[in-house]
């Protein structure tokens, strides 16, 4: 136990060091101003300049918080430091040497920037020692040759990383375009070219989160290198490294998203969010909190779910409000209690298959669910409201798309009163639960195979954060009526993303196995209707064209969904583009 670290004995540790290295510079230093033959007359200064010095630096180290440094993670910022209480100790010492003279203790000037780089060499060498050591014998016959691609700046933090952590890894090479030609810590910077045709093997490569990963990815792939790393959150001692995940390859990130616009959106404001529980809601949750909601209303049906956000978003004190969107007089009354200004109504049930085998709780949730919300947020007097839709809502071929079109129509059609009514349109989000690639990591944890519908079906795709900050975007331009429709990018072919997360994985051994495509789903999604779209302010924000229903005839005729045993058919009444697709 006497020899296991711990802070207390670190600290002991330096402080005798220090205190040595101290006596030693002093007498080095007096010795050296007399040439090793100091007069006798000295001693008594030698003495009480040793014990003034050892005195001063160990208080002052202390005060700077020298002691309180991570001895293997000792760096330049830490140097500065225990040089500048080095600096002021010595300053503090040539007072007190011309105040001893009155007392017939002469400590000549030269000895003073003698003893001072003495020991602030000595001091300095002690600190860097270990840190030294441990890039010296890092390297072993079992690292990884390691290609860093970052900014020199960033490369810099990389490197330091992997050598403080003792990894496995061995840098052989830093990319940079840019920077080709010098080196940093004695490694060369390459350009892609020149590393295309150096003789280097590279096993790991660790990619800054600022890079275009999508394009270093595939420029790896060339190279046999399929072991990749992300390093993010940049700090003082180093980077966070994680292995590349296929969200990082299907991310997209907006370059017109204005946190400013939604921010004076959100501040101050109340927001009720229902499916507060869900993927989405839940995110919506955290940005409104953290754009600075004064109260969150969050509403969902499920106790676990709710619990979940509740805890996580706990310091915002959440109002939690465990309710069905369905049961309009409850809902009414939680409307009239907290008097929500913004309404964001997430609660849905999204999962095609499902939703196919229980259409009518579909009906009744997505449909009748939804017009209840709006219809308490326009009696209320809510200042917005904003529904989340789905991209199955265009020509859809299912009964969940059917339903969502439902409520875009409702939504156009409503009287609004004071009430600016908006919805967003958007594909599929990247973890969102029920969504393919939670189901694709299971699948491989399990040894595959990986199922796909078909070989040809594609998909949109984006972050859930990301998804979310567009939604209150949009909102945030919103002025009633509109739907307003997220660009996500280039679709996805699912079968490519499979092929990907097997990469990623590292095996070799997972097939693919296609299953057919299940009731209500189709090859690709759309996001537009019409040629009648209208751009934003946003490049990554749309308006579809409004379609007109008379509110009458869509009221009746959602009463005649709820009660008719013939849902299919009143589907297709309604939503006339309906082109139900079944097995």
């Amino acid at each position: 136990m006497i020899l296991k670290p711990s802070e207390f004995k670190r600290k002991v540790f330096f402080i005798i060091f220090d205190t040595l290295i101290i006596f030693f510079a002093s007498f080095f230093a007096f010795a050296l101003r007399f040439d090793f033959s100091i007069p006798d007359e000295f001693i008594p200064s030698m003495y009480i300049t040793t014990f003034i010095l050892v005195f001063l630096r160990v208080t002052l180290y202390s005060s700077f918080r020298v002691y309180d440094i991570s001895w293997r993670h000792f760096g330049f910022k830490d140097m500065t430091g225990l040089v500048y209480a080095t600096i002021f100790g010595t300053m503090v010492l040539l007072i007190i040497s011309y105040l001893l003279r009155n007392f017939g203790y002469v400590i000549p000037r030269s000895i003073i920037p003698i003893e001072f780089f003495i020991s602030l060499f000595l001091v300095l060498a002690l600190r860097v020692s270990k840190r030294l050591y441990l890039e010296r014998n890092k390297i072993n016959l079992d690292a990884k040759n390691t290609i860093v691609i970052a900014d020199l700046d960033r490369a810099n933090t990389i490197l330091r990383t992997i050598q403080n952590s003792q990894s496995d890894y061995y840098p052989v090479a830093i990319v940079n375009d840019k920077e080709r030609g010098k080196k940093l810590n004695g490694i060369e910077v390459y350009s892609w070219d020149i590393l295309r045709k150096s003789s280097l093997v590279c096993e790991v490569a660790i990619v800054d989160e600022k890079t275009d990963v999508v394009k270093i990815y595939d420029l790896l792939s060339e190279l046999g290198v399929h072991s990749i790393r992300i390093a993010s959150e940049y700090g003082e001692y180093g980077a966070e490294l994680k292995d590349i995940s296929v969200e990082d390859l299907l991310a997209r990130h907006p370059k017109d998203l204005d946190k400013k616009a939604i921010e004076s959106f959100i501040v101050g404001k109340k927001v009720l969010i229902t499916g507060a529980g869900g993927s989405i809601g839940s995110e919506i949750a955290r940005q409104c909190s953290s754009f600075g909601a004064s109260k969150l209303i969050l509403l969902d049906h499920s106790e676990f779910n709710l619990y979940q956000i509740a805890e996580e978003l706990a310091e915002s004190a959440p109002v939690l409000v465990m309710q069905s969107v369905v049961n309009r007089e409850l809902l009414d009354e939680t409307f009239k209690k907290h008097q929500p200004d913004i309404v964001i109504h997430a609660a849905a049930y999204k999962h095609v298959p499902l939703v196919e085998d229980n259409i009518s709780e579909a009906i009744l949730n997505n449909v009748v669910g939804t017009k209840n919300v709006i219809d308490c947020s326009i009696e209320n007097g809510v200042e917005k409201f904003l529904l989340i839709s789905t991209d199955k809502a265009v020509r859809p071929t299912n009964v969940m798309g059917t339903t969502k079109r439902i409520c875009e129509l409702y939504l156009q059609n409503v009287e609004r009163k004071d009430t600016e009514v908006v919805a967003v349109r958007f594909g599929n989000v990247l973890g969102s639960s029920g969504s393919v690639i939670p189901k694709f990591k299971a699948q491989l944890a399990a040894g595959g195979p990986i199922t796909v519908t078909h070989p040809d079906i594609t998909r949109y795709f984006m972050l859930i954060p990301e998804a979310c900050e567009l939604v209150l975007q949009a909102a945030s331009i919103g002025k009633g009526g509109e739907i307003f429709i997220l660009d996500m990018g280039e679709p996805v072919k699912i079968v490519d993303l499979a092929k990907k997360m097997i990469d990623l994985s590292g095996r070799d051994d997972i097939s693919i196995e296609f299953s057919g495509l299940r009731p209500g789903e189709k090859l690709y999604e759309e996001l537009l209707i019409s040629e009648s779209d209208m751009t934003t302010e946003y490049e990554s924000i749309t308006v579809a064209g409004k379609s007109d229903y008379a509110i009458e005839k869509l009221n009746r005729d959602i009463e005649e969904l709820v009660s008719t045993e013939k849902k299919l058919e009143k589907l297709k009444e309604i939503v006339p583009e309906f082109n139900h697709m079944t097995k």
